[in-house]
């Protein structure tokens, strides 16, 4: 008789031998996926990079909220794309992707554009501001303010475009009554119904102004 019993048994059992095998299987794939999803997520973080490769990209130069921006994109990309894909403002919302619904509303030049609509490269070196460069949640635009104290949103989706339609409104020729002002809003469509509360906005800031 030995002094000491065996380490394991000679002839493991079926199941046995199953857990043994799955544990090192499991183990071996973990190890493999790991720097995978490391490098997903490197990847992820640095979108404009990865426009190096895609065949026929373009360089092209946007400044966006007074930031500049050179990037390299398929020249097919759409502002909107452009803007929550490759750059990550993901505040500018897209909606109906056909210019119907107001939610993608940016200002170019100073001026409201629905960016689904043009193609980022048409914009080249151009000045492009979305709802993150018109304030920020300590200094709140007044324009956001106002959409805050007057309950001016519900879901929320239209919002940003609403805010940006509502802000380049300001520096547009428009009436003093409501009716002028629905009227140059109603491009910006809310699904929620909130339109009385986002005219009492725009009158409020425009009142203050």
């Amino acid at each position: 008789m030995p002094d000491h019993p065996p380490a394991g048994p000679a002839n493991p059992t079926r199941r046995e031998f199953l857990v043994t095998t799955g544990s090192t299987a499991a183990a071996t794939v973990i190890a493999a996926c790991v720097p995978a999803q490391a490098s997903s997520i490197a990847e992820q973080s640095t979108p404009a990079d990865n426009a190096t490769n895609i065949e026929g990209a373009v360089p092209i130069t946007l400044r966006i909220n007074g930031k500049e921006h050179r990037l390299r994109i398929d020249p097919r990309t759409t502002l909107l794309d452009c803007l929550r894909e490759t750059v990550s403002l993901t505040g500018t919302k897209k909606g109906c992707d056909h210019g119907q619904c107001g939610a993608c509303t940016v200002h170019v030049n100073g001026r409201r554009a629905v960016s689904c609509l043009s193609l980022a490269l048409m914009h080249d070196g151009e000045d492009i501001t979305t709802i993150e460069g018109l304030g920020s949640p300590d200094a709140l635009h007044p324009m956001q303010a106002a959409f805050v104290a007057c309950d001016g949103y519900q879901c929320g989706y239209c919002t940003s475009g609403q805010i940006m339609s509502a802000v380049a409104l300001l520096k547009e020729p428009c009436g003093p009554d409501d009716a002028a002002v629905k009227e140059l809003m109603s491009g910006n469509i809310c699904r929620c119904g909130a339109y009385p509360n986002i005219v009492a906005a725009i009158q409020q800031v425009r009142k203050n102004a």
